[in-house]
């Protein structure tokens, strides 16, 4: 019940005010739940330790507001849904690659878009939608049905199609076979049912959805990443198709195409480390 009238008050707030406003109350929000989310610090600083062991405390310190700050930049991009359209796109998104959806759908096996909880995601899914690519998103749903309902609505009014994680292997395998994008966030596991692999020398557990449909479909994998800008503009940035070749071995070519793109994983978390929104502990210990 609170999250969701939270949500609500903070759309009306991000909706109401010029969008500079907005992030600098959403700035001040952070630093006070900064200030007081012991644990999520602690989480956050174990996790900035693993990725830069050679930073010092105060280095890690400064990723750490950084990170802190733009997620709630995040929240309230996520909140003006409503008012993102061709013009906005045009003034604030500078898009690379976008063409080379077009060309993989040529193959006629769909897309598989594959990004990571990395700046934002949610709007980098806007973009393509509203660039006329039909486009499905994996997405966990939430406990509350209020909250639940509030975040599909966000994404479907501009042309997503949400596809709930535990429906998500048939209708994913279905839009494949009918040429169209599905979306995947491949950072973090939530099935219980990932894979254990290394992650900046260290273990951690993935999904293996990406992998799975790729080897069962032959669509392609294409990473994409929404970043922000030092400005507060964006920039997607869509990569070429993952190049692979499957030996017929099912383990050995999942732990290939997975150990393909953690690596661009690894590199765009090290480039924007104050963009790669883990809260919560990510390795094993």
């Amino acid at each position: 019940m609170l999250n969701f009238i939270f949500y609500r008050i903070a759309q009306f707030i991000a909706l109401s005010l010029p969008l500079k406003l907005a992030y600098a109350i959403a700035v001040f929000s952070s630093d006070l739940h900064y200030l007081f989310a012991k644990k999520d610090r602690d989480s956050v600083t174990n996790n900035l330790k693993t990725i830069f062991p050679d930073k010092n405390n105060k280095e890690i310190q400064e990723i750490q507001i950084r990170m802190f700050r733009n997620f709630a930049k995040y929240l309230v991009d996520f909140f003006r849904f409503s008012l993102i359209n061709d013009e906005y796109i045009e003034k604030n998104i500078r898009v690379e690659n976008i063409n080379y959806f077009g060309e993989a759908m040529k193959k006629n096996k769909g897309v598989i878009v594959l990004t990571a909880h990395l700046g934002n995601w949610e709007l980098g899914g806007v973009v393509i939608a509203l660039s006329g690519y039909p486009l499905g998103v994996v997405a966990l749903p939430h406990k509350d049905k209020r909250v639940n309902k509030f975040f599909n609505n966000q994404r479907e009014s501009k042309g997503i199609k949400v596809i709930p994680l535990g429906k998500a292997v048939r209708t994913c395998l279905q839009d494949l076979s009918e040429n169209k994008l599905i979306a995947l966030v491949g950072d973090r596991d939530f099935t219980e049912k990932g894979i254990v692999m290394d992650f900046f020398n260290k273990k951690a557990i993935f999904p293996e959805g990406p992998a799975a449909f790729c080897l069962k479909t032959g669509a392609d994998i294409l990473p994409g990443f929404m970043i922000r800008n030092p400005d507060d503009s964006f920039t997607l940035k869509i990569e070429k198709p993952l190049s692979f070749t499957p030996t017929g071995n099912k383990e050995k070519d999942t732990q290939e195409i997975i150990s393909i793109y953690l690596r661009m994983f690894e590199e765009y978390i090290r480039k924007y480390p104050d963009q790669w929104y883990m809260f919560k502990k990510f390795w094993i210990s």
